[in-house]
């Protein structure tokens, strides 16, 4: 069955008040920045995951990749944008969610001994970053968890834009994937990690970097995603499913105004009107 949009439904339009970035050869939306833009070379390299030094030294003896990664992206946004942390409403979405866990808890199902880790148990749930983030900051607003599979950035953007427009409050969006080891990797080849946040709100500020709409009657389109020009960072988008946010985040290094196009689902794309800010 096919949905249509309601008759004269209004568009969705959002701010982006702070941007958060973590991946291979990128270490922050700083630098970041400079490479979507071409003002520096870029050169891809291992993803560092810094300490979430934010948590309790307990639960941050159990944080694992995902954990690391989105609450390093989570928390530049949320400097970025001087909004509050723990006000935020957020949304998380994870093509896979740890797959370094995942790994772990079916070896140790393969092996002799079955008895699972319960730091392994929990960290299992898709909503663990959430409940780490929430743990964090002190967060107490509602936080949404999503997967949608290669298409998961898209479908995050989707949820957060709407609940900006719909509650008429900023939202943070995390998106992130991790690495599987042999032998999930050879049938889910993601290479590295990568964590992307934003801050999106429904007002602009002085502090907004770009304004995104969603228009409901030609936002999911058939039109090809956008491809990235340099070889290496259209690799890293084509790689790993939360990198698909860097056409997008490219329109924000340059300044860029029109329609940015997102993979989203197959044969369906996601196409975001984009303006500076």
């Amino acid at each position: 069955m096919t949905s249509h949009p309601a008759p004269g439904a209004p568009p969705l339009t959002v701010f982006v008040e702070g941007i958060g970035l973590l991946g291979p050869g990128l270490p922050g939306w700083t630098l970041g920045r400079q490479y979507l833009a071409d003002e520096l070379p870029y050169q891809s390299a291992r993803s560092v995951l810094p300490l979430p030094m934010a948590l309790p030294a307990a639960e941050r003896r159990r944080a694992g990749a995902v954990v690391k990664v989105s609450l390093a992206v989570g928390q530049e946004a949320v400097e970025a944008s001087g909004y509050p942390a723990s006000e935020l409403p957020s949304v998380f979405t994870s093509s896979s969610g740890d797959a370094i866990n995942c790994h772990e808890i079916c070896s140790a199902l393969a092996s002799n001994d079955r008895l699972i880790s319960p730091t392994r148990f929990h960290n299992s749930v898709h909503n663990a970053s959430s409940g780490y983030w929430s743990i964090s900051t002190g967060a107490m607003a509602p936080s949404s968890v999503l997967c949608a599979r290669d298409g998961s950035f898209a479908a995050g953007l989707l949820e957060a834009a709407a609940q900006v427009r719909l509650d008429n409050t900023g939202v943070l969006l995390v998106a992130y994937d991790t690495d599987y080891p042999e032998p999930l990797r050879s049938v889910r080849p993601l290479p590295d990690t990568f964590g992307v946040a934003l801050v999106l709100t429904p007002l602009r500020s002085p502090n907004s970097l770009a304004q995104w709409t969603l228009a409901p009657a030609t936002c999911l389109t058939s039109t090809a995603a956008h491809l990235m020009g340099n070889r290496e960072l259209e690799t890293l988008r084509a790689a790993i499913p939360a990198a698909r946010c860097l056409p997008l985040l490219h329109s924000v290094a340059t300044h860029g105004a029109g329609t940015v196009v997102l993979d989203y689902l197959k044969g369906l794309q996601l196409a975001v009107q984009v303006a500076p800010c």
